[in-house]
């Protein structure tokens, strides 16, 4: 099924939310986004968008680092957005670098199960 640009980024911007949301309930005391329902929609459609405009261009300018490291460096670079975010976005608050690291890889995680589930 084919799905227009604006529904993807939708779906994209519900999963940055939820996996925000969930990396925020496994990291408690790391991200605080005072218990507002509004911080993780707000925040998940910045991190979309950060994703969507600023990522590609992070990840063309690391291309050499990103193969050297065999992909590994995509971990770093994730939690590169999330504190941008959180500076950008000042209700969210990420504790450190550590904690955007974990909170990325979480996100991504539930950025891959989406996918799979609507891939079937």
């Amino acid at each position: 099924m084919k799905q227009g640009p604006i529904i993807r980024f939708l779906v994209y911007w519900f999963v940055c939310g939820l996996g925000i949301f969930i990396a925020s309930a496994l990291l408690h005391q790391q991200i605080n986004y005072n218990d507002q329902f509004r911080v993780i929609v707000i925040a998940g459609f910045l991190l979309a968008l950060v994703n969507l405009v600023v990522k590609p261009i992070i990840v063309l300018l690391s291309f050499p680092a990103i193969l050297l490291s065999l992909g590994l460096f995509m971990i770093i670079i994730n939690a590169l957005m999330l504190i941008l975010v959180s500076e950008i976005y000042k209700s969210l608050h990420i504790a450190s670098f550590v904690t955007a690291l974990l909170a990325g890889m979480v996100i991504g995680l539930v950025n891959y199960i989406v996918a799979r589930i609507l891939d079937k």
